[in-house]
């Protein structure tokens, strides 16, 4: 009586295991947002968050969403400004002082206008360990 017993029990033991191996998700890849990847990636592919472009919307929106733009501004028609608040606890970047202007950053005639430039935060740790940035 005992085997059967013994037999029955390792049964129930295997199917709870593959049960839970199964039902323990697999690890995720991690993907940071494309501004600090594309300041740190070494193989020069595009960096696009899963999620962030997806029928036609921006891929501006977290930063939206997070405050860290906080306006863009597109009523002169011959440029368009992105206002950006470093001051926002998550925004990983300090400003540089000055807006940055890139002629034709946007289309013939219509530049891009940073205000203000924003440049990596020596403090933040994807920044401090990024190969890009520390050569």
């Amino acid at each position: 009586m005992r085997i059967p017993r013994l037999l029955v029990n390792a049964a129930i033991a295997l199917a709870l295991a593959l049960a839970v191996s199964l039902a323990t998700p697999r690890p995720a890849a991690a993907f940071i947002h494309e501004m600090i990847a594309a300041l740190c990636r070494a193989g020069g592919e595009e960096v696009i968050p899963p999620g962030q472009v997806r029928d036609g919307q921006s891929l501006v929106r977290a930063l939206q969403a997070t405050g860290l733009i906080t306006s863009i501004d597109t009523s002169d028609p011959t440029q368009v400004v992105v206002h950006f608040d470093p001051t926002v606890p998550n925004s990983k970047f300090v400003s540089a002082g000055f807006d940055l202007t890139i002629p034709d950053g946007i289309a013939p005639g219509v530049d891009l206008v940073f205000s203000p430039f924003l440049i990596p935060d020596e403090d933040f740790a994807a920044h401090a360990n990024c190969h890009n940035l520390n050569p």
